[in-house]
């Protein structure tokens, strides 16, 4: 049987905070945490799905979410997750990489071959850097490490939700924008869907597609891998990527042979410059 223990203590504005030892996670009563929250909870309320295995610690993120009027369904792996989306898709998913049976990562790849939903993953150790890469350039848009505080996970799921508002109110306010050709292979913007010459969709990553983005608003022109790289940063803590590195990746996509490409051509000295003309829907 497991024994949860908690130490209580007080902050500054007199609310109860205490963290519990069995899952690291720090929680806040309402009278404190909640104060300034729910006087800017969105409404309708967001619809949040949280995949975690461990018991406890799901029940502490679905108890805290709710209270804060958020609506909130939970799955401990690939079957239960798969039941949520067919009964209704959820807003956003906050992603357990370490899932017992199920592995985070093949989930996050199930997640992106199907739906476009803002997904944050959540990560046992600091020293697992290469699962947050890899989750990132799959399709995250946020990370956060255990043990987190759950007013920081409300915060990121809240910053995730509008950063997503804001993407969709742009694109309605510049709807020419919001599907384009180039080279036989076109994108909806809108549904983040490319499709190839043959009209079959070709999945991309997160930093692959803020890539061709990159290309695609500035065609027949030479780009410097500085300005391809902040184009194409998904995460703060990303500053080593070699950007050379993302081109291979999606020339691989776009290409019929990578070596001698026709869509991405590299100039000396400078960067990278996208060779054909690009045309507006």
């Amino acid at each position: 049987m497991n024994v949860r223990t908690a130490i209580v203590s007080t902050d500054r504005g007199g609310g109860r905070f205490e963290r519990d030892h069995a899952t690291g996670l720090v929680g806040g009563s309402i009278e404190a945490a909640g104060r300034s929250d729910e006087c800017v909870a969105p409404s309708p309320p967001a619809r949040v799905l949280v995949v975690e295995d461990d018991r406890t610690m799901r029940h502490l993120v679905v108890n805290y979410l709710e209270e804060r009027n958020i609506k909130v369904v939970s799955a401990s792996g690939r079957e239960e997750m798969a039941r949520c989306f067919e009964s209704d898709e959820p807003d956003l998913v906050t992603l357990d990489l370490r899932l017992g049976q199920d592995d985070g990562l093949d989930l996050m790849r199930e997640l992106r071959s199907r739906s476009d939903i803002p997904v944050i993953i959540t990560t046992g150790h600091r020293r697992d850097e290469i699962d947050r890469v890899v989750g990132l350039e799959l399709g995250a848009d946020d990370y956060i490490i255990k043990p987190f505080s759950l007013r920081e996970l409300l915060a990121r799921i809240r910053a995730v939700l509008r950063r997503r508002e804001t993407s969709k109110g742009a694109i309605q306010r510049d709807p020419e924008r919001g599907r384009c050709r180039f080279g036989g292979w076109q994108l909806d913007r809108r549904a983040r869907r490319l499709s190839n010459p043959d009209g079959i969709r070709v999945a991309l990553t997160k930093g692959e597609y803020a890539l061709l983005i990159a290309f695609l608003d500035a065609p027949q022109r030479p780009l410097s891998r500085e300005y391809l790289l902040h184009a194409t940063r998904v995460h703060e803590d990303i500053f080593d990527r070699s950007i050379d590195v993302q081109v291979l990746r999606l020339r691989r996509k776009l290409e019929v042979d990578a070596t001698a490409p026709s869509f991405v051509r590299t100039e000396r000295g400078v960067g990278y410059v996208f060779i054909p003309p690009v045309e507006q829907l």
